[in-house]
């Protein structure tokens, strides 16, 4: 893979360390190399290879005798929503949402606590801190928005989300506990692909779908979808 024709990159393969997803499997990671020149330009080529990235790090899984991440997409020009998501988005017509620079906030941090120790806890992320915070969804050479929303005067979800060339790629979302009615992380995806049209851009990537994990295999529910596979990218169903 390359930057241009002159550029290679050098990978790293991590150790197995069991699987977060899949109970009882073991995973691998490649990495870009750390000490890479990384930019926007760059990330967004290796995004249509299946890449993502965690804080500053771009990695995907390689993982021995199983390719259950499957990397998705959505192409937001073709994309309609069903109707439980138009629900979910005249749920939440009273949210107001801003788009901000990314960076560190004391507010966001809290929900983000409170997030993780009620939605995922044991997870091995509700106890870190906010450095691991900032580590995990910040980069130092990417355009990372955050988005944020309110219910009122009352923080209810932050999205963080990265601009690429041609699309917009969801990081992660974190929404108030007591909220989970409005089913926040739904309307924050529908929320970017109708930022992504709205820009002309051509996709939202979603990141690996899941099918045996509860926790990510809600995003086939985002139609039409494209996901990643030996033939390249392909129309799901």
């Amino acid at each position: 893979m390359t930057r241009d024709e002159s550029e290679r990159l050098d990978l790293y393969i991590t150790p197995e360390y069991p699987c977060g997803y899949i109970s009882g499997r073991m995973a691998r990671t490649v990495f870009v190399d750390p000490e890479l020149v990384m930019d926007s330009r760059l990330y967004t080529l290796l995004a249509t290879h299946g890449f993502r990235r965690n804080g500053p790090n771009v990695y995907k899984p390689h993982c021995e005798g199983c390719r259950a991440c499957v990397p998705l997409r959505v192409p937001v020009a073709e994309f309609r929503p069903d109707r439980g998501q138009q629900r979910v988005w005249k749920r939440n017509r009273d949210i107001r949402v801003s788009l901000h620079d990314a960076m560190s906030q004391p507010e966001h941090f809290a929900l983000y606590k409170r997030y993780l120790e009620t939605r995922h806890p044991g997870g091995g992320m509700d106890g870190s801190g906010e450095p691991e915070y900032t580590h995990f969804l910040m980069n130092p050479w990417g355009r990372t928005r955050m988005l944020v929303m309110h219910a009122g005067d009352t923080l209810a979800a932050v999205a963080v989300m990265d601009e690429l060339d041609d699309a917009l790629s969801a990081v992660y979302t974190f929404f108030d506990p007591d909220m989970g009615r409005r089913s926040l992380g739904t309307f924050a995806i529908l929320w970017q692909i109708e930022e992504a049209r709205r820009r002309g851009l051509e996709w939202l990537y979603l990141g690996y779908w899941i099918a045996e994990s509860r926790k990510m295999a809600y995003k086939d529910r985002f139609r039409p979808f494209e996901r990643l596979g030996a033939d390249g990218w392909q129309r799901g169903t």
